[in-house]
């Protein structure tokens, strides 16, 4: 009851966003009044790499891109931290996972070594050098852990999604590439959301006629099931290829494409789909600068999830603060990536500009 009522102060302080959303929309995030990123690079932070043998200041240059999920009580984040090596720019570092837990949401305790990266095991060409990144995360009905990342090789031109699991978030199972076989073994892909529900105010992997359900993609957002959430198959249209469910459209902020965000919630009104907007440089949205990524939502049928309802024509959350601008990625970015549901409220966790990460809140349903 205590932290409830922290959040609730909070809440009374925080800056709404313009935009009314739709009834089905999980919304509108606010920030705090003194608004200020939650976890920021830390140079001290060393850790021996498995790898190259070599000592790294593992989150020395930018800490971004979370997933989050309720454990004990707390909200643990998984964030991506990348290394002061490689060249200064974007994707030329080494990325690692690392976690940090709170009782409030705002004030982080993070361990002093990252929990994921890439190692000297089965995955070491799909993810060296460039490591792992972008997470998201969900539990099962039992208890366990999935994660999806994307894998990262730049000697190997390899960008996909990866699977693991876990029972702790500290000590992972890697399955490999999401997608197995010859079909897609070349597809370049990433960003991954399993569907979820909410059950007595966690959020677990939720099954919709038997099976499990993910949207998945940058550039055209897709669908995948499984039965078990570690082997998956992309729904294929009529021709053999995966069905396509949102595209760009001009004029939006979404212009130039969408990107799959956290993991998706099924409701009572369909299965709310949140995800990141890229705004084009021509045909774009006024008032998001060109190549900035903002969040929108979009519903599909409850029993058909590749059927759309519904989609939002504003993002719910933009850059607009100066550390969502000011960073790696200059044109500015709320990437979100962590949704959960703690104390009855959502907290949206997002990247920022490439550089930080921050926390949006909105009410419950």
């Amino acid at each position: 009851m205590r932290y409830a009522l922290v959040f609730l102060g909070l809440l009374c302080g925080w800056s709404v966003q313009a935009q009314q959303p739709d009834p089905w929309q999980i919304g509108p995030f606010i920030r705090p009044a003194d608004a200020a990123p939650v976890i920021r690079p830390q140079l001290s932070s060393v850790f021996n790499d498995p790898v190259t043998g070599k000592t790294v200041h593992w989150e020395a240059l930018h800490t971004f891109n979370p997933a989050a999920i309720v454990r004990d009580g707390k909200i643990v984040v998984l964030y991506r931290a990348e290394d002061d090596s490689g060249e200064m720019k974007v994707g030329g570092h080494v990325s690692r996972l690392g976690l940090a837990a709170s009782s409030d949401g705002i004030h982080f305790t993070r361990m002093p070594e990252p929990v994921f990266y890439a190692a000297k095991d089965a995955e070491e060409a799909h993810e060296s050098p460039g490591g792992v990144e972008d997470p998201r995360v969900v539990e099962s009905e039992d208890g366990m852990y999935v994660l999806t990342y994307t894998q990262y090789s730049r000697t190997n031109n390899w960008i996909a999604v990866g699977i693991a699991t876990s029972r702790d978030l500290i000590h992972w199972t890697k399955h490999g590439p999401l997608f197995a076989g010859d079909k897609y073994a070349h597809l370049h892909y990433k960003s991954a959301g399993i569907v979820t529900r909410l059950k007595r105010d966690r959020l677990v992997a939720a099954k919709i006629h038997g099976k499990y359900w993910m949207y998945w993609g940058e550039g055209t957002i897709r669908l995948a099931t499984s039965t078990d959430l570690i082997h998956w198959a992309p729904v294929e249209d009529q021709n053999g290829a995966p069905l396509e469910l949102l595209r760009k459209r001009a004029g939006a902020f979404d212009s130039e494409f969408p990107e799959q965000g956290p993991p998706p919630v099924l409701t009572h009104k369909g299965i709310v789909v949140l995800y990141n907007g890229k705004n084009a440089a021509k045909d774009g949205a006024p008032g998001i600068d060109a190549g900035a990524y903002a969040v929108g939502e979009a519903l599909f049928d409850r029993n058909k999830p590749s059927h759309l309802l519904s989609r939002s024509s504003s993002p719910v959350l933009k850059p607009e603060m100066s550390y969502e601008k000011t960073g790696q990625y200059a044109a500015g970015t709320t990437f979100g990536e962590g949704l959960v549901y703690f104390h009855h409220q959502w907290l949206l966790y997002y990247g920022c500009a490439d550089s930080f990460v921050a926390v949006a809140v909105a009410p419950a349903f």
